[in-house]
């Protein structure tokens, strides 16, 4: 008698069930034209479609196919115009001037009256910024205003910003969806409730938004950007998100072919999808494009220096880690060699500072010999470290914890639910943390920032409690650099101090991997993996 194998029972009736889902939750009064309509799943769900409120990626993600701000990105993070044609920069790096386009249009509303949309002009970015200051709103994006004496319209076409001191990164912020211009009109009718009927200016306008189910955008036909050939953008007719709630039915649905668009390696189908060198499977070959490219994210391995732990303490042990694991057999291994291994400093490639020479390589005997003098100096022969991380991180811990072991360190591996881990590492109740930095804007000074005396945790987010004159010197001066080659060369300086110390151990230099079915042209990558679907076609 043979026995049923009711795994594999499960599995499927979980791909039938998934597939069902999907479905069902097509609607064809919204979605009429299928070739013309992006599919993809977001696992980690949004919370808003407010841009004052759009903190993750995930949010930032689709409010960027709802608003523009002043300026935005293209895929290799030059600032381009976007609804400010242009603008000035004062020699003293002040006063920024952005001269509007004249014939920008809100998404249609029945509040506009009779025509049910109106331009936009410079007392709506006015509005929009103060709106984002409002201590009664709380946005958690305010902090983009910091150094903003004041901002207001000198006319329609004309928007003015003065710095309280200058920052040659500010221009860089603006790009931030925090910074999207939003009818007043509009949102002091909905209030609160404006995070789910928004109203933009973006080459996508809201249709419907059932919360963990779908979301809807349809084509903005009155968008103001055009393609180099002058055709109206967007291309796409709709976009159709779902929520499957985790990565491996998301894999499903794009395996399928249900789904448009995937974002990321999980290690739920990562060998199925990818090599162990990071190519795609011969079975995936012909029906999946891969798209792959730096991400502006560093992963690594944090110290709290004001610990009382004498291992904590010793410069000798911090690098003899740096040194004592190989980070390339680590991305090969658990990353199927999507990510760089991160022998530079804490700056990751793609940013002006980077630098591949100043961290750390392979060197096991060099790190043998490390721990050796520290057991010598301080007579512990058995020198312990415990390093806490989440979940999602153990492997990659795991697999430091048996290198280290050769050298003769005790690495004792501890897991925390991710909300403990960051208050924990806030507050100075771990001696050492993994943690990766995400670049908020595109300049290194919000890398090094984190080294800075002034922003001690939990104040900060100095998690390391590091201190240092000449640093802080220079990082103070970097304000008053506005040429990039002088100051990218005051950020390798600065991260190069940091380095000397060990302060951390960077494990990788993360990269964006974005999959998508082969009739899916004009989807880019860029360092921030934000989605940007306003030149994507579908083919058929």
């Amino acid at each position: 008698m043979i026995k049923p194998n009711y795994n594999q029972i499960i599995f499927y009736l979980s791909i039938s069930y998934i597939t069902l889902f999907f479905f069902s939750c097509k609607d064809n009064s919204d979605i009429n034209r299928d070739h013309l309509v992006f599919r993809y799943n977001e696992y980690a769900n949004i919370n808003t479609l407010d841009p004052a409120f759009s903190r993750t990626l995930q949010d930032n993600s689709v409010c960027n196919q709802l608003f523009n701000g002043l300026v935005q990105l293209d895929d290799e993070l030059n600032i381009l115009p976007c609804i400010a044609k242009d603008w000035t920069i004062s020699e003293d790096g002040l006063t920024y001037q952005f001269k509007l386009r004249k014939h920008v249009y809100f998404h249609h509303h029945k509040l506009f009256g009779k025509d049910s949309t109106r331009t936009v002009t410079a007392k709506d970015f006015e509005y929009s910024l103060n709106r984002l200051r409002d201590e009664k709103l709380a946005s958690p994006g305010s902090w983009v205003l910091n150094k903003v004496d004041d901002f207001y319209a000198i006319n329609d076409t004309l928007f003015e910003i003065k710095l309280k001191q200058s920052f040659p990164a500010f221009i860089g912020l603006l790009t931030m969806k925090y910074c999207s211009v939003v009818p007043k009109e509009i949102v002091e009718h909905y209030g609160s409730d404006f995070r789910n009927h928004p109203i933009g200016t973006g080459p996508f306008k809201f249709k419907r938004w059932e919360e963990n189910i779908k979301l809807v955008f349809r084509k903005n036909p009155l968008y103001f950007e055009e393609d180099k050939h002058g055709n109206a953008l967007p291309y796409l007719e709709a976009v159709a998100i779902t929520f499957l709630p985790d990565k491996q039915s998301e894999f499903l649905q794009f395996a399928q072919g249900n789904i448009d668009y995937v974002s990321g390696l999980d290690a739920s189908y990562k060998d199925e999808l990818l090599t162990a060198s990071g190519k795609l499977q011969e079975n995936y070959a012909k029906s999946v494009n891969m798209i792959r490219g730096p991400y502006l994210n560093t992963e690594y391995l944090g110290f709290y220096l004001d610990s009382e732990s004498p291992e904590i303490q010793s410069e000798l042990l911090r690098k003899a880690i740096n040194y004592g694991f190989d980070r390339k057999k680590m991305i090969v291994y658990l990353r199927n060699g999507i990510g760089n291994p991160a022998n530079g400093g804490f700056i990751p490639i793609g940013l002006p500072g980077y630098d591949k020479s100043i961290g750390y390589t392979y060197q096991p005997e060099k790190a043998k010999e490390l721990v050796a003098q520290f057991k010598a100096e301080t007579g512990i022969s058995n020198p312990t470290i415990t390093l806490v991380t989440t979940s999602n991180y153990l492997s990659f811990c795991e697999f430091i914890q048996r290198e280290l072991e050769k050298t003769g360190l005790m690495l004792h591996v501890d897991v925390m639910p991710e909300a403990s881990l960051r208050s924990a590492r806030s507050n100075g109740k771990v001696d050492m943390f993994r943690s990766s930095w995400i670049a908020d804007y595109l300049d290194a000074e919000n890398y090094l920032s984190i080294f800075y005396s002034k922003n001690f945790a939990p104040n900060g987010s100095n998690y390391f409690h590091y201190k240092n004159t000449t640093f802080d010197s220079l990082y103070n001066k970097s304000f008053t650099i506005t040429d990039i080659e002088k100051r990218k060369h005051l950020y390798t300086t600065m991260d190069s101090l940091v380095m000397q110390k060990a302060l951390m151990v960077p494990l990788y230099y993360d990269e964006v991997v974005r999959f998508t079915r082969k009739n899916v042209k004009g989807l880019g990558v860029n360092p921030i993996n934000l989605l940007d679907l306003k030149r994507v076609k579908k083919q058929f």
